[in-house]
């Protein structure tokens, strides 16, 4: 089944395939690029940590890092490795596994053919043996090592650690020694079966390639998957946060803060995707590089150019917080606490509103220009289950009206928690 989504604002379209196999397929050919960029990714991350389908009786609870373990392991065969197949089309190829997707990526000047054929190939095609995930056991293990002493790294989770109680977002999405220890090859086939099921997945393409190339690959080598219903459990996850503060000693010339805001997530992934836009917006408009707050912090040289904020929002947990270094965090939290109670009691001044959701807007405008940043934008809303350009029009509606009820719910002070990691 073949659909053209249309942009009028845009003057643009793409092509969704549903493909016989199940696979959701997103093609968007762009005149003028030279390279084209394929990311083909499953709606599963480190976050889904345990669940049943329609064929079990209970919920399978597993190890803290499997799905990372997974991205892994994929790229391993009988007959070798993808990488060195990669490296014969001049491809440059990658993966990431984050808190709500993992994903397998190329981009390419020449080759595509090949390029997407070795894509839909090796994900397609797991191979774990017990000696195998004993080796992989120690690589990652060596990697958890390393990012145990990242300052950057450790600031991040350690704050998402004093925001959440249970959520498995307070989780390293790597895992730690110990869970990785617990995984073997029949696990890994679990959720490699559960997730990887290609009704669970999204092709994306965006630039220079021809689209009758990816259909044809697909048809010759995805076979058809059954259906099957994917339950995920919630966590019972409280309202407040679980510690207001955190620090940890690290090498650092100055020290890294993070100052969170614990969210309420939405019903739906579209409600999260709208919600996690409109949080952007607002962390420009409390503390953007065009706000007085900003001004005043960095003249009093309690920031510097490394300050920025982010949103984020999946699932069942939302947040904000802003990042950076100070050598006074604490003063920096209670100047950002009290700029959000002024603007909760006064309201947002409606051409700050104006200028910030313009801005915004743009960067997401830019982004339908990049082939990357487009196949990223097509999953994340397949998987949100809207068209690629509901964003732009997300933001285009958003008012004034919806922000300033925004404002108490994303940036509750008595849901703020803030993570320092000092020399």
């Amino acid at each position: 089944m073949k659909e053209v989504i249309r942009s009028q604002r845009l003057g643009e379209q793409y092509q969704k395939i549903l493909h016989p196999s199940g696979l959701t397929i997103l093609l968007y050919p762009m005149e003028g690029f030279k390279s084209a960029y394929a990311l083909f990714a499953t709606n599963y991350g480190s976050v889904d940590a345990s669940f049943k389908t329609d064929k079990d009786e209970d919920f399978v609870t597993v190890p803290a890092g499997i799905a990372h373990f997974l991205e892994h392991k994929l790229f391993e065969s009988e007959d070798g490795d993808a990488f060195e197949r990669y490296a014969k089309t001049g491809a440059n190829a990658n993966a990431f596994t984050s808190f709500d997707k993992t994903a397998y990526l190329f981009s390419c000047t020449d080759h595509f053919k090949e390029s997407i054929e070795i894509l839909l190939d090796f994900v397609t095609h797991p191979y774990f043996t017990p000696q195998t995930v004993k080796k992989e056991q120690g690589i990652i293990g060596q990697e958890i090592r390393m990012y145990d002493d990242n300052p950057d790294w450790r600031v991040y989770f350690n704050l998402l650690g004093a925001l959440y109680h249970v959520n498995p977002v307070r989780i390293d999405i790597a895992g730690t020694v110990e869970s990785i220890a617990q995984i073997d090859a029949d696990l890994l086939y679990r959720c490699y079966h559960t997730f990887y099921n290609l009704h669970n997945m999204t092709l994306a393409v965006a630039g220079n390639f021809d689209p009758d190339v990816v259909l044809d690959a697909a048809d010759r080598i995805l076979k058809p998957a059954p259906k099957q219903e994917l339950t995920r459990k919630v966590a019972d996850e409280p309202d407040t946060v679980r510690t207001t503060l955190v620090e940890q000693t690290l090498p650092v010339a100055i020290p890294l803060f993070q100052i969170g805001f614990k969210g309420k997530a939405g019903k739906t992934e579209r409600e999260n995707l709208w919600g996690k836009t409109a949080d952007e917006v607002l962390l420009e408009i409390i503390a953007g590089d065009s706000t007085p707050l900003y001004r005043r912090l960095l003249e009093a040289e309690l920031i510097n150019q490394t300050f920025e904020g982010e949103a984020m929002a999946n699932r069942d947990y939302s947040l904000t917080f802003y990042s950076g270094e100070s050598r006074d965090p604490k003063r920096v939290r209670d100047e950002i606490a009290t700029e959000i109670l002024r603007l909760r009691s006064e309201g947002i001044d409606p051409q700050l509103f104006d200028r910030v959701k313009k801005a915004v807007y743009g960067r997401y405008l830019g982004a339908y220009g990049r082939p990357e940043a487009l196949a990223g934008l097509m999953v994340t809303a397949q998987f949100a289950d809207v068209d690629a350009y509901e964003i732009l029009e997300m933001l285009a509606s958003l008012t004034l009206e919806q922000l300033n009820q925004r404002l108490p719910v994303s940036f509750d002070v008595e849901r703020c928690a803030l993570s320092i990691v000092r020399s």
